[in-house]
């Protein structure tokens, strides 16, 4: 069977969901069209120019990376910026690019608990859970014979996600009651006679930046002059999703010790360290990539240890201030080993669905950086 790129994208939604990324991120498809054929997929960390081009000598059809191409908005498509040039012999070999960023971050089973993971963390948790407020319930009434159309509508905008599901509602039957004035124009009814009509009531979840999508979405859709709409805060967390991760080690170890086994499990020569190289450890939180951002959260946690990247010297000083220790792997070691681990992922998703694609973790990505 032909595989598209809307295929892989659907698959890779369900393994990093689009509503887990972070306002400010541009996760998704960065470059191609979804009805490019995906015979051949290739996974790593950046896109770079260097990276595009043994791609497309080498066959493939997606490149899927945990950074965006576009991180921000670009005014132009200028061949003079490496982003340009990228974006050109991608089109030029129609070589599909797309990322799974933030998302993948917060993921079940991505960037921060392959690194929890890999340390050997054991019972888990997220550091930082979503905002309770992000997700709302959303609430239509419908005639009998239109909910079908409704709940199209719906998915459509982006309502009815969970983390490992889509399309999800529920519906009960009722009786709504109205009485036409006499300017309106009913679709049921007859002005001024109170009516008495066959309705459901669907409701789905629905995240805050698709909530006025969703609602403009089923006013398109419904049939009535007036919708019926009521929208709940629901409070939800999703405890198994969020950035970063904590938990403990199998044994109490110096900071020292466990520096000394970061380096080898990660295969790193050098790693950064404050705190006393004595003092004791056993619960660790973690987080990929740069970790400045869940600082507060770690000192708020009962962590003794954090393990992230790109952490700063007024950082370090804070930390030593409030008993703490911080290890700073760095950026790349603490995010490239989800390649191996999304490659593996996906190959065992496109062989669930039988699809003839070709998924193989890009072994040739070093870090910028070195130390001299």
């Amino acid at each position: 069977m032909v595989v598209t790129l809307r295929d892989i994208i659907e698959v890779m939604e369900e393994i990093a969901p689009a509503f887990l990324a972070q306002d400010w991120d541009n996760a998704g498809l960065q470059v191609g069209h979804q009805t490019w054929q995906v015979n051949k997929i290739w996974i790593a960390l950046d896109a770079t120019e260097d990276l595009v081009a043994k791609a497309a000598l080498q066959g493939v059809s997606l490149l899927i990376t945990h950074h965006p191409l576009i991180f921000r908005p670009i005014e132009a498509v200028d061949l003079e910026t490496s982003t340009g040039r990228i974006i050109q012999a991608a089109l030029r070999k129609k070589l599909a690019i797309f990322c799974a960023h933030t998302n993948l971050d917060s993921a079940f089973g991505g960037v921060n608990d392959t690194l929890a993971e890999r340390l050997e963390l054991y019972d888990t948790r997220v550091l930082k859970s979503p905002d309770q407020s992000d997700l709302y319930k959303l609430v239509v009434f419908v005639p009998v014979g239109y909910e079908e159309e409704i709940l199209d509508a719906l998915f459509e905008s982006g309502a009815g996600k969970t983390e490992k599901y889509t399309h999800t509602s529920f519906r009960t039957r009722g009786v709504g009651t109205f009485k036409p004035g006499v300017t309106a124009k009913p679709f049921k009814g007859r002005v001024g006679e109170t009516s008495h009509e066959s309705e459901y009531r669907i409701e789905a979840l629905v995240r805050k930046k698709d909530l006025s999508w969703a609602i403009r979405a089923l006013e398109r859709a419904h049939p009535y002059e007036e919708m019926a709409y009521d929208v709940y805060a629901t409070g939800v967390v999703e405890a198994k999703v969020g950035l970063g991760r904590i938990g403990n080690l199998q044994q109490d170890l110096t900071l020292d010790a466990f520096a000394q086994i970061i380096k080898g499990t990660l295969g790193l020569n050098t790693v950064k360290a404050t705190g006393d190289p004595r003092q004791t450890i056993r619960r660790v939180a973690v987080c990929s990539g740069s970790g400045r951002g869940l600082l507060e959260d770690f000192f708020a946690s009962d962590a003794q240890v954090y393990v992230s990247g790109d952490l700063g010297y007024h950082d370090g000083r804070k930390a030593e201030a409030l008993g703490r220790a911080l290890i700073d792997i760095g950026h790349f070691a603490s995010e490239h080993l989800v390649v191996e681990s999304l490659t593996a992922c996906l190959q065992k998703a496109v062989s669930k669905r039988r699809y003839t694609v070709d998924v193989e973790a890009y072994t040739g990505e070093r870090d910028c950086f070195y130390y001299l």
